[in-house]
């Protein structure tokens, strides 16, 4: 909120102003995206709705966790089928870029 304003005045003037806010009780934030995700700790999350148009913010403790590329289940699907290690499945998917790449990769061997 804007520091030194009372909240119920405030309230008013956004009203006034056709700002519908709604606070959202939420313990936490996972913001996916393609190769890593946000956790937001902490949350305090409202739903500002701006003459129809609907947004959310969001304020926390941000923290960056990055995505592996590959889950256990890809790395023992090409350990399996290649009958290589753990570190050559690894090594293979990373730089395949995918699990039949690095199979047919390792068998090649």
């Amino acid at each position: 909120m804007i520091p030194g304003m009372n909240p119920r005045e405030l309230q008013k003037a956004m009203k006034r102003l056709g700002v519908k806010q709604e606070e959202i009780d939420a313990t936490e934030v996972i913001i996916k995206t393609k190769d890593k995700n946000l956790i937001i700790r902490n949350p305090q999350v409202s739903k500002v709705n701006m003459m129809g148009q609907e947004s959310i913010q969001i304020i926390g403790d941000i923290e960056e966790e990055e995505l592996e590329k590959f889950t256990g289940d890809d790395i023992k699907t090409v350990m399996s089928q290649a009958e290589c290690s753990r570190e050559e499945a690894i090594s293979a998917l990373e730089s395949e870029g995918d699990i039949a790449g690095a199979i047919i990769s390792l068998k090649k061997q």
